[in-house]
């Protein structure tokens, strides 16, 4: 699922997910904590499925893969955020979802020092999933989230997680570290603009953990854009301004 994050990165790579692997469509979440919204079907592929409902939160499954996907298109309403977040995780629970893997940014301007080496996308697991996954990381090259002094040039011991522009991510992940629920974020540092880049990159990250699609290497070319991101920057000028 995406944290509605800086750039909206994380719901562009779950639209990418859902779209090429044709993830159908099984509920939504009803919610009060996210700004009401309806539109028209974003994946659309032919005229006879365009003119189906989508609203601010759905449920997509794939049985074939165990995979369950939760798209959030709209933002939250001002503090809301804690009562989404008992609400989602008590449906994790209820529902005995093995994992849950969210997909998140945060502002690219607000890194410290240490954060500016390297690779742009970092990685948080939740104790129990260490237990579980922990040398998949290492295989893998990964880089987990650096902590930041919580007082800068004051008091440069204490260390905290700090997601700037990460919406709910350190919300969920912390209530997550105490419920004992396994999940993983997936994040990369990225400023708001065209961020449909950033979006294959983090989609990448998740497939290399995830194997999603099988690719012997990486490439936006291998996912599917839905319709809807025609449509991303608006519709164009209207001539009739010339």
């Amino acid at each position: 699922q995406p944290a509605v994050s800086v750039g909206n990165v994380g719901q562009l790579a779950i639209d990418l997910v859902i779209s090429t692997l044709d993830m159908t469509k099984v509920g939504y979440f009803y919610t009060d904590c996210l700004v009401p919204m309806v539109g028209n079907n974003p994946y659309a592929t032919a005229e006879e499925n365009s003119v189906e409902l989508s609203i601010n939160a759905e449920v997509y499954s794939l049985p074939s893969k165990k995979l369950v996907v939760l798209q959030i298109r709209s933002p939250f309403i001002k503090n809301k955020y804690r009562p989404f977040c008992e609400t989602l995780l008590s449906w994790v629970k209820s529902s005995k979802c093995a994992r849950v893997v969210l997909l998140s940014s945060s502002h690219a301007y607000q890194r410290d020092d240490e954060q500016l080496l390297g690779t742009p996308l970092r990685y948080l697991l939740t104790p129990d999933l260490q237990k579980a996954v922990g040398g998949l990381t290492q295989e893998l090259n990964w880089k987990e989230m650096e902590k930041v002094a919580a007082y800068p040039g004051i008091n440069d011991a204490e260390k905290v997680l700090h997601i700037p522009g990460g919406g709910i991510t350190k919300l969920l992940f912390t209530e997550s570290c105490s419920k004992g629920i396994q999940m993983a974020v997936l994040l990369k540092f990225c400023s708001e603009g065209d961020n449909i880049p950033d979006a294959f990159a983090l989609v990448n990250y998740l497939n290399e953990w995830l194997q999603l699609i099988k690719s012997e290497v990486n490439t936006s070319s291998q996912w599917k854009i839905p319709s809807s991101w025609r449509l991303l920057f608006g519709s164009g000028l209207p001539p009739a301004l010339f």
